[in-house]
């Protein structure tokens, strides 16, 4: 079981590396010349598909991301409610320090108000 989360992490990080290519190679051909599609995404899957290629064979990799997997397996997700819970602290602690920093704001505002006027 722990091993299909690998493979799908590689090829996760596959399809992300064609895009970065992708995105990337048409970005550096715009300056010269109008991109050539089929040269870009061929190019940037074989590079992709070479680069993921070699990563998952490569042991200490491999071996690096099943341990990765693993220890993901041991964490305990909180549940929805701890989730709901912890979102609407962070939220009222955002609102109560945007208030006390607009009026930090505001009184420095005024202050420097009356000092430059």
């Amino acid at each position: 079981m722990e091993r299909k989360w690998v493979h799908i992490l590689f090829a996760a990080a596959g399809l992300a590396l064609v895009f970065l290519l992708v995105r990337t190679s048409e970005w550096v051909w715009s300056y010269f010349a109008k991109p050539k599609q089929l040269i870009i995404y061929t190019a940037s899957f074989l590079l992709a598909g070479v680069g993921v290629y070699w990563a998952w064979r490569n042991e200490e990799i491999f071996g690096l991301a099943s341990e990765c997997v693993t220890e993901l397996s041991k964490v305990s997700w909180p549940t929805r409610k701890e989730t709901s819970a912890a979102t609407l602290v962070v939220i009222v602690t955002v609102i109560i320090a945007s208030l006390l920093l607009g009026v930090f704001d505001a009184t420095w505002a005024f202050m420097t108000g009356l000092l430059y006027s």
